[in-house]
């Protein structure tokens, strides 16, 4: 009867623990992490007689943890890459409802604006068609800088998701630590016995990370991990954690670069940050984010540069050279501006540099670095985008120089560079956020030409001459006033007398001549450039187009047509009372369709129409792979839990079935102790 209780004791007890563990189990299906548990059962050894082996009973030799490492890894992994997606998707659907909304965005503004100068042209003496100018110019202006805001709102936000993100990691840093520490100290580790509890929990804390950063994950003694970054930087070593953390990037202050801290020294880790929420705000800020900031300051460059250029050659309704339109895209400390010094460059560390914006059709969008080597004035430029030198050389002694580039000089202005050195160099980064409107009066609106031309009374010719182009009213190369333009109100070296003279080889010579020196003395009069031959049935150009042509540049051409004869005249002179000319109205209103950016290829809106399409197609893109990330996801998860999960009808079925054995068991005792009761009564 002993060998009977017995069994039916070790029946119960088994079935009790098997009760148990599939209680658990229905108790945690919906616990995050949880491995199904099952018992593992193993037959007692048997006492042996000489008839056979009579067995003794049932053990537990095992409560087993239902986990497929593999695809344990693999939830990781699909966890990661959904991580990235699902951060890249949210910040760049911001940037793009931003760029693409009809109020937010940017071509209606443009549209406006260049509609109402359009307007204003048909009627240049208006003053609420000049007031309306100003109101559109300056809704430009303001939505260029709310955009600029809003980029800058976005940066910081993720940078505070990035400050944010360091946090979580580390606190599921010092957790893992903790629980391989919990785990390497549990009872029974060494006889096989493994904390299921604890390495559930371990797991979900693997899986947390994972959505935040890609990892590898690698057993080490005593049933412990080490974690690491995808490239092989610890993270946990058994129990100990390192810290990540964040600091201000000494190439660009503005944004955040990662750190990593352990035994009292820190690196920089920031190449090594992928995947995860981490890598998706870093991708965004990097893919998107930069050059969103870049391609709106290149717009805002263009259309201040244009506009600049276009208002200074005309006249406004006073008769005085128009002005700057917009801020002046070179002013001095907006070219400094441009120029941002690498934090540990060497001390002195007293290098000035500018950047001058040269073209703005030719200006690209983007940033470089420029890094000093050998005994510091060797240079070379470095395009951030590619990664490819664009350009090299050396500084001269002085130092005093510029490294030219398409749409813009690198202008190295003094002080001393050292081996190793780098300045980040970005023309267009904060364009929009200092743009700003110059002209506050409608009368300072130049909408007319400063410049006309007359015919002679007494010509007999059928020769005809154009009102002229205007090319430009300072020199190039010193940016001062040209000579004919240093007299408010006039034309100083004027008026200018065209005369034709018998000659050359067509029979006819055109020469220009100054004002008489000598009143009644037509000798006296200084020709001003060089004769020229007259060509019928040609067009014949007055002065030339490059400011390098001496006297024959005056900063505007005419043109001249027909049959004149010899002693026709025709003079050019200030457009003194031009209220009513609209030539230079017209022009500026031309540029809202002119090709004026990417090497005249492009204009306002089809260059900001560019970069709604390439963040929308980037969206777009990143919709794709999230959808593809969390399939991917979602599959791996299910074959997880067709392994490790809890299957609620299943464990329903275990329970009956552990029930039904537990009551036989102790039906088995029962018989037992009648047996022994039977057994007592028959001494008695």
């Amino acid at each position: 009867m002993a060998g009977l209780l017995g069994i039916g004791l070790t029946g119960i007890l088994g079935h009790q623990s098997a009760l148990n563990t599939t209680g658990n189990n229905i108790t945690n299906a919906n616990t995050p992490g949880y491995s199904r548990q099952e018992v593992v059962f193993e037959t007692q050894q048997g006492q042996r007689t000489g008839a056979g082996t009579i067995g003794s009973g049932v053990s537990v030799v095992d409560i087993r943890r239902l986990a497929d490492e593999f695809l344990v890894q693999q939830v990781r992994e699909d966890s990661t890459l959904t991580g990235e997606q699902q951060t890249l998707n949210s910040e760049l659907s911001r940037l793009d409802n931003l760029l693409g909304g009809e109020t937010t965005g940017l071509n209606n503004a443009l549209n406006n604006f260049f509609a109402s100068l359009q307007n204003a042209a048909e009627d240049p003496t208006s003053l609420p068609q000049r007031q309306l100018v100003l109101s559109e110019a300056q809704q430009v202006v303001n939505r260029f800088q709310a955009l600029s805001q809003e980029f800058i709102q976005q940066r910081e936000s993720v940078k505070t998701q990035m400050q944010q993100g360091v946090e979580d990691a580390n606190a599921l840093l010092n957790s893992i630590a903790d629980l391989n520490l919990a785990i390497s100290e549990s009872p029974g580790l060494a006889q096989g016995q493994m904390p299921n509890e604890l390495l559930d929990q371990r797991d979900e804390k693997l899986r947390q990370l994972s959505e935040l950063v890609s990892i590898k994950v690698t057993e080490a003694e005593g049933s412990q991990v080490n974690v690491s970054l995808s490239n092989g930087l610890s993270l946990v070593v058994g129990n100990n954690a390192a810290q990540m953390g964040t600091r201000s990037s000494s190439e660009d202050p503005t944004r955040l670069e990662f750190t990593l801290s352990n035994g009292g020294r820190t690196l920089n880790i920031d190449e090594q940050i992928s995947g995860g929420k981490l890598g998706g705000l870093k991708r965004f800020e990097s893919e998107a984010l930069k050059p969103a900031f870049d391609e709106l300051g290149r717009i805002a460059i263009g259309v201040a540069a244009s506009m600049n250029h276009q208002h200074e050659i005309g006249m406004d309704l006073e008769g005085d050279l128009g002005g700057l339109f917009f801020n002046d895209v070179n002013d001095l400390a907006v070219q400094r501006s441009r120029v941002v010094a690498n934090a540990d460059n060497q001390l002195p560390n007293d290098g000035q540099l500018a950047v001058e914006i040269t073209d703005s059709s030719k200006l690209p969008a983007g940033s470089w670095t420029l890094q000093f080597s050998g005994d510091g004035r060797n240079f070379e430029l470095i395009d951030e985008a590619s990664g490819e030198i664009v350009n090299q050389g050396r500084l001269p002694d002085p130092v005093q120089s510029e490294i030219t580039m398409p749409g813009f000089n690198i202008r190295v202005e003094g002080g001393s560079f050292n081996a190793g050195d780098k300045y980040l160099i970005q023309p267009s980064r904060n364009a929009a956020e200092s743009m700003g409107l110059q002209v506050d009066r409608e009368e300072d609106l130049a909408f007319a030409s400063p410049i006309r031309a007359t015919t002679g009374d007494q010509n007999v010719g059928t020769g005809q001459i154009d009102q002229g182009t205007m090319l430009d009213v300072r020199s190039p190369f010193t940016g001062s006033l040209l000579p004919g333009f240093q007299t408010a109100g006039d034309l100083a070296n004027g008026p200018l007398t065209i005369s034709f003279e018998a000659g050359g080889s067509t029979g006819m010579m055109y020469v220009v001549k100054g004002p008489e020196a000598v009143a009644g003395d037509p000798s006296s009069a200084p020709v001003i450039g060089s004769p020229k031959e007259y060509t019928g049935g040609n067009i014949n150009l007055v002065f030339s187009s490059d400011p390098a042509a001496g006297d024959d540049y005056q900063g505007y051409q005419f043109k001249l047509t027909g049959q004149p004869a010899i002693g026709d005249t025709f003079e050019i002179n200030y457009n003194s009372n031009g209220v009513s000319d609209n030539r230079n109205a017209e022009l500026m209103a031309a540029l809202g369709t002119a090709n004026t950016l990417n090497g005249n290829s492009q204009s306002f809106t089809e260059g900001y129409a560019g970069l709604v399409e390439d963040i929308g197609v980037k969206t777009r893109q990143s919709q794709f792979d999230l959808e593809a990330g969390n399939t991917l996801l979602e599959q791996s998860s299910a074959q997880r839990e067709s392994v490790s999960g809890v299957n609620l009808d299943e464990e329903a079925g275990k329970l009956i079935q552990y029930q039904a054995a537990y009551n036989a068991s102790a039906q088995v005792i029962s018989v037992a102790q009648d047996l022994f009761d039977t057994l007592l009564q028959t001494f008695r």
